[in-house]
């Protein structure tokens, strides 16, 4: 089926222009774009009109969008995806700790993206890959993907204001001796990696907030909580401060408990984007991490 969008002008956009009724409802000039080339229509009260068109009070106005075309650099797959809620409009999925968030020249298939594809197909959902919030290929947890290009960019319009919130947590070495604390240190890509990046005085802003949950002899569970999205921001701010997580070998981690970075995205909240209703989802620490834990207690 189609993607569309409709509304009801109230008493406020008499008059008002089409364009402006849209534009307020965040329709994207590119959006409209490929709407009038790529096969989409606006309609008014079931009648196709421009963006010109001056709107009445009580217009059934209709936003019909292109057909979306799969990604052809991405491999269709199908395998079981831990989904954790699903409508016309989002899909929010639990990634496994060891899959990629979408492919890369050393993991071609496999990813959350190739997955997506045939999950898609599957279910007969016309739509392709839009992945909002990333996670690194050994992180767990909640991922948000919307199902369309205009509610993906809905949805990078709120992570722009913070509206998008995602709360997670680690496994870091040592003890930390804070029972709470900020990490402001701006984050940029290591000059001797295209992987590795490092607090550098030219990066990029990044601000991480992190509260002690629970402390073991020799590593601290910790929560945290994103005010930037920086690529391994929570890595990098850990090893930063002396105490990178457990497993995580490229920022300093050891890896004889736990053998991948023991963090785990564990919960997500937004406002929906077209129906505006708060949404939370909660998701518990993966096997591998509540069992070192558990160890600890033990110990």
């Amino acid at each position: 089926m189609r993607f569309q969008l409709k509304w009801t002008a109230a008493a406020k956009d008499n008059g008002k222009l089409l364009r402006e009724f849209l534009a307020e409802r965040q329709i994207s000039r590119r959006a409209l774009t490929d709407i009038k080339f790529d096969g989409g229509h606006i309609s008014v009260n079931g009648r196709e009109e421009n963006v010109r068109f001056p709107l009445k009070t009580g217009d059934e106005v209709a936003v019909l969008f292109p057909r979306e075309v799969p990604s052809e650099g991405i491999v269709k797959e199908r395998f079981p995806l831990s989904v954790v809620f699903e409508d016309e409009y989002l899909l929010v999925v639990e990634k496994p700790a060891g899959m990629s968030t979408i492919p890369s020249r050393e993991h071609p298939t496999g990813s959350l993206a190739n997955g997506l594809l045939g999950y898609y197909e599957e279910n007969k959902i016309e739509a392709t890959v839009h992945i909002v919030t990333r996670l690194d290929r050994d992180t767990s947890g909640l991922v948000l993907i919307a199902k369309h290009r205009h509610v993906h960019h809905l949805c990078s319009e709120m992570q722009k204001t913070n509206s998008i919130s995602r709360a997670y947590e680690a496994l870091a070495e040592g003890v930390l001796t804070s029972r709470s604390g900020v990490i402001e240190e701006p984050i940029g890509r290591k000059e001797t990696s295209i992987i590795e990046r490092e607090v550098r005085s030219d990066g990029q802003y990044a601000c991480t907030h992190y509260k002690v949950i629970e402390k073991f002899s020799d590593f601290t569970r910790v929560a945290l909580q994103l005010k930037t999205g920086r690529t391994h921001q929570i890595r990098v701010h850990m090893a930063h401060i002396g105490h990178p997580l457990l497993g995580d070998e490229l920022y300093g981690g050891s890896s004889h408990v736990i053998s991948r970075q023991a963090l785990h995205c564990g919960r997500l909240s937004l406002p929906h984007p077209i129906t505006k209703e708060p949404l939370h989802f909660e998701r518990p620490l993966p096997e591998d991490m509540q069992s070192t834990i558990d160890r600890a207690r033990i110990s």
